[in-house]
């Protein structure tokens, strides 16, 4: 015969302190997890201003097949209209912010939406590029995958 006493052993569940105890397992598992997130998103918009920047750099050679051997955009509203894909007005992901070129020379800067980390390419008159990086709105990062020291990507 079943009593109430026979009731009461055979239910199971767990006492508050299991509970507790993964509770505070998967808040420590959540404090490893978020800021790690939170570091891989703002790589993914560096990563998409460096591709913008070096899509407008190919523009911009485009640019100068076509007008005679010359880099002479002012805007980026120019290099969009031979590459649909540049960003230009505000995005939230990059944007071209400088498209400016002379008759040897340009200069092209994309900015990371969330970060405002600049990358900036520069061709000379000699025809040699150069990479810049200037860390937006993160005082304390460096730029991206590069030493401490270095300001090129």
């Amino acid at each position: 015969m079943n009593g109430p006493k026979s009731r009461l052993d055979d239910e199971g569940g767990f006492t508050l302190i299991e509970l507790l105890v993964v509770i505070l397992i998967i808040g420590i598992l959540a404090a490893i997890a978020i800021p790690a997130l939170l570091s891989q998103k703002s790589k993914a918009y560096d990563s998409s201003a460096k591709t913008l920047a070096q899509t407008a750099q190919t523009t911009a050679e485009t640019y100068s097949t076509e007008n005679g051997g010359l880099y002479s955009f002012t805007e980026a509203k120019q290099l969009n209209a031979i590459e649909p894909s540049i960003n230009y007005k505000n995005t939230n992901q990059a944007e071209l912010t400088v498209a400016k070129g002379a008759s040897t020379t340009y200069e092209l800067t994309a900015v990371a939406a969330t970060t405002k980390d600049k990358f900036t390419i520069k061709r000379n008159a000699k025809g040699e590029i150069t990479r810049e990086c200037k860390v937006g709105i993160a005082k304390a990062k460096t730029c991206p995958g590069d030493s401490e020291s270095s300001t090129s990507w």
